[in-house]
């Protein structure tokens, strides 16, 4: 009999198939005493099984490519950490095998993060992969991950660790489920990347049987156990006249009256052009640059590496907008040169623009080396600081972007809702404003971004969001500038619309959701998109939001 489940849908598409859960990874080794003069020897194996994981992961990044790359790296400097390494070697010298002082170390470090709050909720997942994996390559077995299988699946699991995701293989991978993991989590973002449709937040996943088949609404939410011939053919026919939408969809960002909405890419280094310019992005909307800073996390990459790396992604979009975020640490991406070790609530402390200004000579080289990156290019380079709270921000960043020499428009992050509510007296210092949803949602709604228990509270569809995403337009608007989003609300094709009624004038997300974005905006007008950006502001949750623009763009 069919039965019905709903998660959070974080990637579009339909995948049909039979259910393979991921293995449950060896986690606890057993408690044995060595004898000291076999201690040296222990920490010896330690230290190769650490170097190899790191390796391992790096590796894993290098074949990724992308925002995987990046988010593989920290995981492989997080397996060298020195703290955690000299914990290691002093409980094997009291008496601990390598293994079980892996464990043991990795688990006090875990529960310090836990008792912080769970802002690191996600570094918290990530840690635990890295200590599984250095486990059972001291214990001699398999790291459990990804099944074997000859015949295409749906994959189920607690959660998706992103040397996981990175490497799945879409001829084989149809989609994923997961009970963990929120809308803006690292495995959400990389199946968007990866363009495999994913649902995740779905409590009890983890009890569907193995062999089960089951249908997974990447848009919706929706999981289907057992659909019928019916649900599978309606699936199958949606998802058909999506393809062929996408098939007909090119050239720039218009509704069909005839309105731009530039829809630009969201990217992490060079090494996400490519997928960039395939699917026709107008420029990068999100030019995230900590992807430089993860190599050393205790020193800042040379003003010469920065400028290669910047000049890379600005050649390739000539005449194009290409608009970088200045490097955001702190919080879930520290960085051992910058950010304080000992914060008790690191979201709410010291991260983003407050970390550049109380380290100016790393903005300064930043700033310089994106003007020198610039030189005799004809792209239209604007540049944004992250985190900014109110007017002083924006005039201090402002002033940092003009001491360095560099001729382009300064934009300020709508990440902080002090930010949307002054919109209008931040904009007399900067050119531009840019709406980061993810962490806009999570300081609104006091939710951990990376935690799966609040998700709903992330719903990029909450009205309150959207009441500020209209305060910052407004503002713009006010003001004669622009107000782009460039967090993961963008890439979702019916908000995209109502982000474009509220009055947004530029959509960035990941490449993989710019034709969906572009076939869906083409079939409305832009009254269309303003009456159903009324509409789900005058409902009272996420989901009355979503059915009520649904509605109006479906002419019910």
């Amino acid at each position: 009999m069919e039965t019905t489940l709903r998660g959070v849908g974080v990637s579009h598409g339909v995948a049909i198939g039979e259910v393979r859960h991921m293995g449950t990874a060896v986690l606890e080794p057993p408690a044995k005493q060595v004898p000291g003069q076999d201690a040296e020897r222990e920490q010896g194996r330690a230290r190769q099984a650490v170097d190899a994981v790191a390796a391992d992961l790096t590796a894993r990044g290098n074949l990724a490519g992308g925002e995987a790359q990046a988010v593989l790296e920290a995981q492989a400097l997080m397996a060298q950490d020195p703290e955690l390494m000299s914990d290691v070697e002093r409980r094997i010298a009291v008496g601990s095998t390598a293994e079980r002082a892996v464990y043991d170390a990795f688990a006090a470090y875990r529960e310090l993060l836990a008792n912080a709050g769970e802002y690191l909720a996600g570094r918290v997942a990530d840690l635990d992969d890295v200590r599984n994996r250095i486990v059972a390559r001291l214990l001699g077995v398999p790291m459990p991950g990804v099944p074997d299988s000859d015949h295409p699946y749906v994959l189920v699991a607690r959660d998706l660790a992103p040397a996981d995701t990175a490497l799945l293989d879409p001829a084989l991978v149809l989609g994923f489920v997961t009970e963990e993991g929120g809308p803006t989590s690292h495995s959400a973002i990389l199946a968007r990347a990866l363009g495999v449709p994913a649902v995740v937040a779905l409590p009890g996943a983890g009890e569907l049987p193995e062999g089960t088949v089951i249908a997974v609404d990447g848009s919706s939410g929706d999981i289907f156990v057992n659909p019928t011939g019916e649900t599978t053919a309606r699936l199958e026919s949606a998802a058909a006249e999506r393809k062929a939408a996408l098939a007909a969809s090119s050239g720039p960002g218009v509704t069909a009256d005839g309105h731009k909405v530039p829809l630009l890419a969201n990217i992490g280094g060079p090494a996400d052009v490519p997928a960039a310019l395939e699917v026709g992005a107008e420029g990068v909307g999100l030019f995230r640059t900590e992807f430089l800073f993860l190599d050393d996390s205790k020193n800042a990459p040379s003003e010469e590496k920065q400028v290669t790396a910047y000049r890379q992604v600005l050649e390739a979009f000539p005449e194009g907008r290409v608009v970088v975020r200045v490097l955001d640490a702190g919080a879930d991406k520290p960085l051992e040169f910058l950010t304080p070790a000992d914060e008790p609530n690191p979201a709410l402390g010291v991260r983003g623009l407050r970390t550049l200004l109380d380290h100016p000579e790393v903005l300064r080289t930043q700033l310089t080396a994106l003007a020198k990156a610039a030189e005799g290019l004809p792209v239209h380079l604007e540049v944004m600081a992250p985190m900014v709270a109110d007017r002083a921000d924006a005039k201090a960043f402002a002033d940092a972007c003009r001491e360095a020499g560099l001729h382009a428009k300064y934009g300020a992050m709508v990440e902080i809702p002090s930010a949307a509510l002054r919109a209008r007296s931040i904009l007399r210092e900067v050119e531009f404003l840019s709406l980061g949803t993810n962490d806009l949602a999570q300081y609104t709604f006091a939710a951990d971004r990376q935690v799966g228990a609040v998700s709903r509270l992330q719903d990029p569809w909450q009205p309150a969001l959207l009441d500020l995403v209209a305060l910052s337009a407004e503002a713009a608007r006010a003001e004669g500038k622009s107000c782009g989003v460039c967090g993961e609300a963008a890439s979702d094709p019916v908000l995209a619309c109502v982000l474009t009624g509220l009055g947004v004038t530029s959509l960035s997300m990941g490449a993989a959701s710019i034709p969906y974005v572009r076939a869906t905006l083409a079939k409305h007008t832009l009254a269309q998109c303003e009456r159903a950006a009324a509409a789900a502001r005058t409902a009272d949750s996420a989901d009355e939001a979503r059915a009520a623009a649904q509605a109006v763009l479906s002419g019910e």
